[in-house]
């Protein structure tokens, strides 16, 4: 049962992995530097509004290092409190007052039906993180909300679709809480209870226990270099195991089954003559039961669309490879593949050119074990889920105009968005992007995103970082944007989503598992 916080990717997978091209280590050191950057002009969305101002991201060829800036501790917390905390604390109050009144024997419904309870939370926690259920609230908000409605409802609604997860960890821990509750309250009565139910009732309380646990983000952090990977919103590492992936797995099927298990046994049971009696249609009708078939179902359901599909597999350089499949995608979503079909699955953004295209990509940092297979032992079919998961770009189709910054492989996320609408503004920050990247991918850019719209930074050849938040200001103001989506490593995204929150900047940045 997949009951924990959502899965960690690693740099590489979430497309935040900057890469530094083999191709630029011979280049002279007199080579000329770009004294600046073109931004066109384009049609403004106001009709007094100016089309190019006079001085839009034009940075300098080797900026200074500037001083460390200190961000406003109101900044600081409006992020760290973000609608994935204010979710958490909703769910996890709300269950936490219920379980108040429960000891305090002033919820009848509570001591009646305590397996409900349990099992409710874990169904919701698995529910917010089905890709069924996620593919549907997007196509929902996308349909409904697109454009006309005002900008802040609008990312309200992105944000919310962002921020699911603390609604996930919420009800997944207060699961877990609600059968710490009900087996304590059994082990009070065990003359009326049969020993297998309370061994049953320890059993999943502690599996549930471990699941939660190797999903917290210190958990995650402190092992993942030393293991493996991980799928969702999932990781890849360099060692052949994954504490947090196999764990996760593992213990989250064990916990599915053992739920199963106590449930039938706790409702079957008849305290009144200590028989297993009630079966059948007496269980069937509990609400724990029910609650149990949901839960499995949302659980099997992504798996059903698990396939074998065809793979071309291009090597633009040592550090990249390029995964080409079959079939058009919208934009804004995620892929997940694995050499096993029902094992370590991890997460790249989609490129496409839309639903009516010959074919996808997947670009894919070369960093860990999965990955570096990949161009050592290029496979011809890979394991992947046809049903893709909708990422917080698929939201992209809410705003009029929008900024799509990213560094490095964080082109995978983003290029969709900015390919499939004109009214996106792509900014890539890399190093040696053509040659580190490829002719099929800067052909996707070349052909679809206009200069009036693509900024282009090579930190190679222009010496050094660019003004991230100086360019990003001067492009907010002349491309009239509503939002801008970050796709950056850590330090990149801290910076510049710190800074367009302290600039007024509507953004959503890279969530790094909470």
């Amino acid at each position: 049962m997949s009951t924990i916080p959502a899965l960690a990717y690693n740099d590489a997978e979430k497309g935040t992995l900057d890469l530094h091209s083999p191709q630029l280590a011979n280049l002279a050191k007199d080579e000329k530097k770009a004294a600046d950057i073109e931004v066109f002009a384009v049609q403004s969305l106001k009709k007094d509004a100016p089309v190019t101002p006079s001085n839009v991201a034009k940075p300098p060829p080797a900026p200074a290092k500037p001083a460390k800036h200190k961000t406003p501790l109101w900044v600081l917390w409006i992020i760290w409190y973000n609608s994935y905390r204010r979710f958490f604390t909703v769910v996890f109050t709300v269950n936490f007052i219920g379980l108040g009144f429960a000891i305090a024997g002033k919820w009848p419904y509570a001591a009646k039906y305590p397996g409900a309870l349990v099992v409710g939370n874990l169904n919701v926690s698995v529910l917010v993180r089905n890709e069924i259920f996620g593919r549907c609230l997007y196509l929902f908000v996308n349909t409904l909300f697109a454009k006309w409605t005002p900008l802040y409802f609008r990312l309200g609604c992105t944000s919310t679709l962002q921020h699911l997860g603390g609604i996930h960890s919420g009800c997944a821990i207060s699961g877990v809480a609600w059968i710490v509750l009900m087996v304590v309250h059994q082990f009070k009565q065990k003359y009326l209870f049969n020993d297998s139910i309370l061994a049953f009732g320890i059993i999943t309380t502690i599996v549930l226990f471990i699941t939660i646990c190797a999903g917290l983000p210190w958990v995650r952090n402190t092992h993942h270099k030393s293991v493996f990977f991980s799928v969702i919103h999932h990781s890849v590492f360099t060692s052949p195991s994954s504490v947090f992936e196999r764990n996760h797995r593992f213990f989250g099927w064990t916990s599915l089954c053992m739920t199963w298990i106590y449930t039938i046994v706790t409702n079957a049971y008849d305290t009144a003559d200590g028989k297993f009696d009630h079966i059948g249609r007496y269980v069937v009708q509990q609400q724990a039961f029910w609650y149990t078939i949901g839960m499995s179902t949302f659980i099997v359901l992504p798996w059903i669309c698990t396939r074998h599909a065809k793979v071309d597999i291009e090597l633009p350089s040592p550090k990249v490879a390029v995964l080409r499949f079959e079939r058009g995608m919208q934009q804004g979503l995620l892929a997940r593949i694995s050499r096993s079909a029902v094992k370590e699955y991890h997460a790249f953004g989609i490129i496409s050119e839309g639903t009516h295209a010959k074919y996808h990509y997947l670009i894919c940092g070369v960093q860990g074990d999965f990955t570096k297979s990949l161009v050592n032992d290029p496979p011809r079919r890979i394991w992947t889920r046809e049903l893709k998961v909708a990422g917080v770009s698929n939201t992209s189709r809410l705003y009029k105009r929008g900024i799509r910054i990213c560094t490095g492989t964080g082109l995978g996320a983003a290029l969709s968005t900015c390919i499939q609408s004109p009214y996106w503004y792509l900014i890539w920050i890399g190093s040696d992007q053509e040659k580190t990247f490829g002719p099929t991918i800067s052909g996707l850019i070349h052909r679809h995103v206009g200069q009036e719209r693509l900024l282009l930074w090579d930190s190679k050849l222009r010496g050094g970082r660019p003004p991230t938040m100086k360019i990003l200001k001067e492009v907010y103001e002349y491309w009239q944007a509503e939002v801008v989506f970050i796709t950056s490593n850590y330090v990149g995204n801290f910076e510049i989503q710190h800074g367009c929150k302290e600039a007024g900047i509507p953004c959503f940045g890279t969530l790094w598992d909470f």
